[in-house]
């Protein structure tokens, strides 16, 4: 499996970007893609995360919820990232990350639970 992350840019505050992760090779049934973040200096950090294994269940990092949305088209087996309202604390290089299991919260949140990882998308907020 490989993962093709984009979408990124330079947005001022406030505006929206919607990310892409788009996965080739063997579709899976089950697994969880989960997008994390890696601000300059700073530790690599869980966004969001989604789970599909009958009822879809969705996670969210508290800095972003009620902003960034997670979805999955499955057809296209591609993950969306709609981030609106954004922050310059925001700024980050983006990764996706899939595994074929279907991860409980705890590690949902954790990079050595997946698999698979996309190449990164840079997302720049600022005036």
């Amino acid at each position: 499996v490989q993962l093709q992350a984009s979408g990124g840019g330079w947005v001022q505050p406030g505006a929206s970007l919607r990310l892409s992760c788009a996965g080739s090779g063997r579709t899976l049934s089950t697994g969880t893609m989960s997008w994390f973040r890696q601000a300059p200096g700073k530790e690599r950090e869980f966004v969001s995360g989604i789970r599909w294994s009958g009822a879809s269940m969705k996670y969210y990092a508290n800095s972003v919820k009620g902003r960034f949305t997670i979805s999955r088209d499955n057809p296209k087996n591609t993950v969306y990232l709609q981030m609106n309202s954004l922050k310059p604390e925001d700024t980050a290089v983006y990764y996706c990350a899939l595994t074929a299991r279907s991860l409980i919260l705890s590690s949902l949140k954790e990079e050595l639970s997946y698999d698979y990882w996309g190449q990164g998308t840079q997302v720049t907020v600022s005036s």
